[in-house]
């Protein structure tokens, strides 16, 4: 099995640290980032300076910007991209790929407009592909400085999310299963929107309690629409559900937390926007998120009002006195 060949289309954190991971065990691996400067760069250096600082990267992981050598005669393709760029790097890996590839998404994310998750997207752009989701609470840095972490693999195909446990497991990297792919998908997808929520509430300088708020009416209406679409409901009291909003609403190195901070503080989105190296995916979710709610016609008050705060910009402060006198009901 170490003959394996994967390659990891995204330069960014997650998609450095996973490169990083799967050659420590002794799998050929290639990392592709969309910039040419940027990839040699990294290929002189052995760091990944912007997106992954202090994580060394091992001489033997290949680095390239050109996508058809990059995916040409791999067995799994790991799609690290920013949700709103899969399509289009999707249709530069058409043609270019073999028959027997497994194409595995760890993007957190909804694309805009059309309101679908990744692995739609890649069934709709590649046709009936082998296909899996990775996805849990994990901070790139913790892992790539091998802090215990633990991750599910979601696929329709039993033995597809076996391969997926067994090839990215390691003594600090414990790999779960699950058939739920829309579950987990949406897990990791809408926790981004609940984290700007706390994010704000912690730079409006509110407490403990008010998060704990958040965090669980958060977890309720995600699984509120998980299930109006079709996934499990006990696939959002596990790992890919509340343990990934956990994270992201707590940690300080959660990017869309953060987002919601400086929001809290006073600051627009634009100006946020403007200096964050990094893609904060709740932005663009809580569109997206938005959207399927009507869709749907699910009740999600927070992330209406997460979406009202982004995209018609109305106030921290009157954001969290709506939510607060809205019609009295049972839990």
């Amino acid at each position: 099995m170490n003959k394996l060949r994967i390659v990891v289309l995204g330069d960014g954190g997650w998609g450095t640290t996973l490169a990083v991971l799967l050659s420590a065990k002794g799998y050929s691996v290639t990392l592709w980032s969309a910039f040419d400067h940027y990839a040699k760069l990294m290929a002189k250096i052995r760091f990944n300076p912007k997106f992954l600082p202090g994580i060394k990267i091992p001489h033997k992981i290949q680095i390239t910007s050109n996508i058809k050598t990059a995916v040409a005669n791999k067995e799994i393709i790991v799609l690290a991209i920013p949700s709103q760029y899969v399509r289009g790097v999707l249709n530069k890996v058409r043609g270019n790929f073999a028959k027997k590839t497994v194409f595995l998404s760890v993007t957190k994310g909804i694309e805009i407009g059309s309101s679908k998750r990744m692995s739609e997207i890649i069934h709709a752009t590649l046709g009936s592909v082998k296909l899996a989701v990775l996805s849990g609470p994990t901070i790139a840095q913790e892992v790539a400085r091998g802090i215990p972490t633990t991750i599910v693999a979601a696929s329709h195909d039993k033995k597809i999310r076996k391969i997926i446990q067994m090839v990215f497991s390691t003594e600090r990297f414990r790999v779960y299963t699950n058939p739920d792919v829309i579950g987990v998908e949406l897990g990791g997808s809408l926790k981004n929107v609940i984290a700007i929520a706390c994010g704000v509430s912690d730079g409006l300088g509110f407490g403990t309690n008010t998060k704990a708020a958040i965090l669980s009416r958060g977890l309720v209406e995600i699984a509120r629409l998980g299930k109006a679409m079709g996934a499990k409901l006990e696939t959002f009291s596990g790992i890919s559900g509340l343990g990934d909003l956990v994270t992201t609403c707590v940690s300080r190195q959660s990017r869309n937390r953060f987002v919601g901070e400086q929001i809290g503080k006073g600051k627009s989105l634009k100006q946020i926007c403007k200096h964050m190296q990094m893609v904060a995916e709740g932005v663009s979710t809580a569109k997206s998120a938005y959207a399927l709610s009507l869709k749907y016609k699910v009740d999600m008050p927070i992330t209406k009002e997460v979406y009202r705060l982004l995209y018609l910009n109305k106030s921290p402060r009157q954001v969290v006195r709506d939510l607060m006198t809205r019609k009295s009901k049972e839990e």
